[in-house]
C-alpha cells in the first residue's frame, strides 16, 4: 500500500475508533438476539506460516455444508472438514476459502447473516473452528473467511427494530428513503421494500437489507468485526460485493468511489495483523479494488471466461491474451469457477465431460501470475448436484468422495449427490495415474516446485487465435517456457535460443529434446532453461 494511503486509511481507522455507537448500550443490551457489537483490541498471533504464503499458494474454496458431515445430520461441518485437511495437504492445496459460516436466516448460502461473531450451530462451534485453524496451519495451510459486508439478514435485530420504527436508533445503520425512489434496478431487480415510515434499499432481495455505509458507526461495527476473527487466528478474508457498499443515486449504485477507500482503511486493519490476505469480489471493477491503495487483491472476473473459451474452442481467444495485458493478473485471484452461476456453471459441465479440455484451462490456470483458487470438487471432474430452489445450488453440491452415498454422509445429504457421483469421485480417481484429480495434483506440484510459475514475471509469445498459447515465467536466474496446444493437431514449437530441459510432463531419465520440436494435441509442456 503506498505510504500516503496508509496514511489516510489510518486517520479514518483512528476517527472511526474514536466515534460512540448510534444507539446507547442499553438500547442494544435490552433487544434479544442482539449481535455484539463490543470494541475489540488488536490481538496478535503468529500463523507459523511463511509470510508470503498468499503469494505461492494455491486455495481451495470450500462450502463447508456441503465437504464432509461427521455427524450423520446430512449437512458439511467443521469436524468434517478437519477429517479430510490430509486429502487437501495431499493435492498440494496452500490456503482455504471458507464459505460463509456463520449463523444465517436463509441456511444455505450463508449471506443472511444474523450474528457475525459466531459459527452456524450445523457446522460446529468456535472451538471447532479453532481447531481447524490449528489443525490447518500445523499442516501449512492458511484459512480464510467469506466476510458478508454489504448487507445482513432481515431478522438481524438491528434491522427489526429499524424496519419496525422510524425513530429507531439503529435506523440509519440501513438505507431508507421517506418516499419510494423510482428509476432503481439492481442484481434483484427493484431494491427498495416497504418499512415502518419508509423504504428500505435492498441490492439483493429484501431478506437482506444494505447497511448504510454513509454511517460510520457502520464501519466501526465490520472492523471489530473483523478484529474478532483475525484475533482467533483467521489468515484473511475474501470480501463478499464490494461493488454495492454505497449507494449514491439510481445510475450510481455500483463501484463507487467510496468502496475503495472503505477496503483501503480494512486493509489497513488487516495488514497491522501481519501475514494476512484479503481479497474482494467486484465483477465489475476487478483491477481498480486489486490496486495498491484498496484492497490490494481482487478475484479476476471474466478471465476465468477466455481461459475456458480457449480450451473448449481450440485457440487462443483475443479476450485472454488482452486481459493479461492490461490487468495487474499479479495481485488477483484467478479461477475457472465458483459458487455463483453467472462466474460459469461446475467445469464438467461446461466442457461436457471432456477431461482434456479441462486439463487445459487448469494448466493455464495454474502456469499464468495471480493467486488461483480451485473450487472443490473441480479436480476430480465433479458434476452439478439437481438444483432445488434456485440455479446456484447446482453447483453446491456435496463433495464426492466415493461411490457410496459420496462418502459424504451417513444420513441423507442435505441436497442431491453430483450427477457423476458414481464415476468420478476421490476413492476412484486417486489410485488411478491418469486421472483428472492426479493431473491436477502435478500441475500443482509443478507450481509449487518452480517458483517462477507463482511470483516470476510474464512474457507473453502467442498472437491472437493461435492454436497454442505460449509465454515465458521468470524470476531472477530461473527462466520456464510453457506451452499449452488447446487444439485438435500437432503444433510446431520453437524454444528461445539457449538450452532448454522438460520439467512438465515428468521427462523419463536422459530425455533429450529433439528439434523440430512439435506438441501433441491437446498437449501441456513445461521447460526450463539450463543456464539456471
Amino acid at each position: 500500500m503506498k505510504p500516503s494511503t496508509l496514511k489516510k486509511a489510518a486517520g479514518v481507522l483512528a476517527a472511526v475508533a474514536g466515534l460512540q455507537m448510534a444507539a446507547p448500550a442499553g438500547a442494544a443490551a435490552s433487544m434479544p438476539g442482539m449481535p455484539d457489537l463490543g470494541p475489540v483490541a488488536i490481538e496478535r498471533h503468529d500463523s507459523g506460516l511463511p509470510a508470503d504464503w498468499m503469494r505461492k499458494s494455491v486455495f481451495m474454496e470450500i462450502l463447508v455444508r456441503a465437504y464432509q458431515d461427521s455427524n450423520g445430520d446430512g449437512v458439511g461441518d467443521l469436524p468434517g472438514l478437519i477429517r479430510r485437511l490430509d486429502y487437501l495437504k495431499s493435492l498440494g492445496v496452500g490456503a482455504l476459502w471458507l464459505l460463509p459460516i456463520y449463523p444465517s436466516a436463509d441456511r444455505d448460502h450463508g449471506y443472511a447473516v444474523t450474528n457475525y461473531r459466531d459459527v452456524a450451530p450445523e457446522f460446529g462451534s468456535l472451538a471447532d473452528l479453532d481447531r481447524l485453524v490449528q489443525e490447518a496451519h500445523r499442516r501449512g495451510i492458511a484459512v480464510i473467511l467469506d466476510y458478508v459486508i454489504n448487507h445482513s439478514a432481515d431478522s438481524l435485530p438491528l434491522f427489526e427494530a429499524a424496519k419496525a420504527d422510524p425513530a429507531s436508533p439503529w435506523r440509519d445503520w440501513y438505507v431508507w428513503s421517506a418516499a419510494k425512489p423510482e428509476g432503481w434496478t439492481t442484481y434483484g431487480g427493484d431494491p427498495w421494500h416497504a418499512g415502518a415510515g419508509g423504504y428500505y434499499y435492498a441490492a439483493f432481495s429484501p431478506q437482506m437489507p444494505d447497511f448504510n455505509f454513509h454511517n460510520p458507526a457502520v464501519l466501526e461495527f465490520h472492523l471489530n468485526n473483523l478484529k474478532f476473527w483475525l484475533n482467533r487466528g483467521i489468515d484473511g478474508f475474501r470480501f463478499d460485493a464490494v461493488g454495492a457498499l454505497v449507494e449514491n443515486g439510481p445510475l450510481a449504485w455500483e463501484n463507487q468511489p467510496e468502496n475503495l477507500r472503505i477496503m483501503a482503511s480494512i486493509r489497513a486493519l488487516v495488514e497491522q495483523y501481519g501475514k494476512r490476505y484479503m481479497v474482494a469480489e467486484v465483477p465489475g471493477a476487478p483491477a481498480e479494488f486489486a490496486a495498491a491503495d484498496s484492497a490490494g487483491s481482487a478475484f479476476a472476473f471474466g478471465l476465468q471466461h477466455e481461459i475456458v473459451k480457449s480450451a473448449q474452442l481450440g485457440r487462443v481467444q483475443p479476450g485472454l491474451l488482452d486481459y493479461l495485458k492490461h490487468n495487474p493478473v499479479e495481485r488477483m485471484g484467478t479461477f475457472l469457477a465458483n459458487h455463483d452461476s453467472f462466474a460459469g456453471a461446475r467445469l464438467a459441465q461446461q466442457f461436457d465431460g471432456d477431461e482434456a479440455a479441462n486439463e487445459l484451462a487448469a494448466a493455464t490456470l495454474l502456469t499464468l501470475p495471480g493467486i488461483p483458487f480451485l473450487y472443490y470438487g473441480e479436480e476430480i471432474g465433479q458434476g452439478p448436484s439437481e438444483a432445488v430452489q434456485y440455479e446456484d445450488q447446482r453447483l453446491r453440491g456435496p463433495m464426492s468422495w466415493d461411490g457410496s452415498g459420496a462418502g459424504f454422509s451417513a444420513g441423507k445429504p442435505f441436497r442431491p449427490l453430483a450427477d457423476n457421483a458414481q464415476s468420478h469421485n476421490v476413492a476412484s480417481e486417486d489410485g488411478r495415474a491418469d486421472s483428472l484429480l492426479n493431473r491436477y495434483r502435478a500441475l500443482i506440484r509443478l507450481r509449487r516446485e518452480q517458483p517462477a510459475l507463482s511470483i516470476g514475471t510474464l512474457q507473453l509469445l502467442s498472437n491472437d487465435d493461435d492454436p497454442a498459447l505460449v509465454f515465458e515465467r521468470s524470476l531472477e536466474k530461473q527462466r520456464l517456457l510453457v506451452a499449452i496446444n488447446y487444439s485438435s493437431g500437432e503444433v510446431p514449437l520453437k524454444l528461445p535460443a539457449g538450452r532448454w530441459r522438460p520439467v512438465h510432463p515428468a521427462p523419463a531419465a536422459g530425455l533429450a529434446i529433439a528439434a523440430p520440436l512439435r506438441l501433441a494435441p491437446q498437449q501441456v509442456a513445461v521447460f526450463k532453461s539450463s543456464a539456471e
